[in-house]
């Protein structure tokens, strides 16, 4: 996969935008203890104040072009957006034997899991063009479960986002500790999400008192926001697929959530 350039490069221009607004990005290297990760950064440069932070979680695959695409969309709506490193020196995996490899180490360990994300999250709050006091996350099936973590573990988050994304947990949330509201959007026809734990997320959440909201596409299958889903689908003999109306809607429901959450008042 073709990576972006490792230092700020302007990738596109908004002629819109009267301070002729360029997407910055760049990548940006950090620790969690010995390991060291490299995540992507990305925002509008015309943004003169401190704007919403997101990180994005990647799928199981690792931070790959995929999950620098949606950190590059967030920047284009006005958020600093880092797409985070979960795996060492950003490994990406090649098939699905070193993807369940890779993911695995933090299933076993939802601790070092939150460890994991919370680096990243650290490092976008340490860049001078956040505001500390309004974060978020999102996830992508793996990283779904990485940012539900974050908010069951009651990081100070004001909204996480779960893409198609594993929802059961051996540590669910306890009552008053989560501070983020959830929006969990899921595929009807999700084989990897089934209704069982669907439901068994919805209890947990109302148990805990958790703000959250849970919609179910129909007709979307697993990783139906991934334009390359469908091929890798068929490569490798997996349920999985785009889903282009999922997609959008979905887009669409994490905007009007990041937009109330963020609005300043």
């Amino acid at each position: 996969m073709q990576k972006l350039l490792s230092f700020v490069s302007v990738i596109a221009l908004f002629a819109a935008t009267p301070a002729s607004a360029a997407l910055v990005t760049k990548d940006i290297t950090y620790k969690d203890g010995n390991t060291t990760l490299v995540g992507h950064y990305a925002y509008d440069d015309a943004v003169k104040t401190p704007m919403p932070g997101i990180i994005v979680v990647p799928e199981w695959w690792g931070d790959n072009d995929y999950a620098h695409r949606r950190a590059d969309q967030l920047a284009g709506l006005g958020y600093a957006a880092f797409a985070i490193d979960m795996y060492d020196n950003n490994k990406i995996a090649t098939d699905p034997k070193e993807a369940t490899a890779l993911s695995k180490p933090f299933y076993d360990d939802r601790a070092l899991m939150v460890r994991r994300a919370e680096a990243g999250l650290k490092t976008l709050e340490d860049q001078p063009q956040v505001d500390k006091t309004r974060l978020g996350a999102i996830g992508y099936c793996f990283g779904g479960a990485v940012a539900l973590s974050l908010a069951r573990n009651g990081d100070d988050l004001k909204g996480v986002v779960i893409f198609h994304g594993n929802l059961a947990t051996p540590t669910p949330a306890k009552k008053g500790q989560v501070k983020a509201e959830v929006l969990a959007l899921n595929g009807a026809d999700d084989q990897f999400v089934k209704p069982d734990e669907k439901a068994a997320f919805a209890k947990e959440m109302t148990d805990a008192g958790v703000t959250f909201k849970s919609i179910d596409y129909p007709g979307a299958t697993h990783a139906f926001t991934n334009p390359d889903a469908t091929a890798l689908g068929k490569k490798f003999k997996l349920p999985i697929a785009y889903n282009q109306a999922a997609d959008q809607k979905s887009w669409e429901e994490m905007k009007a959530f990041f937009a109330r959450l963020f609005a300043k008042k």
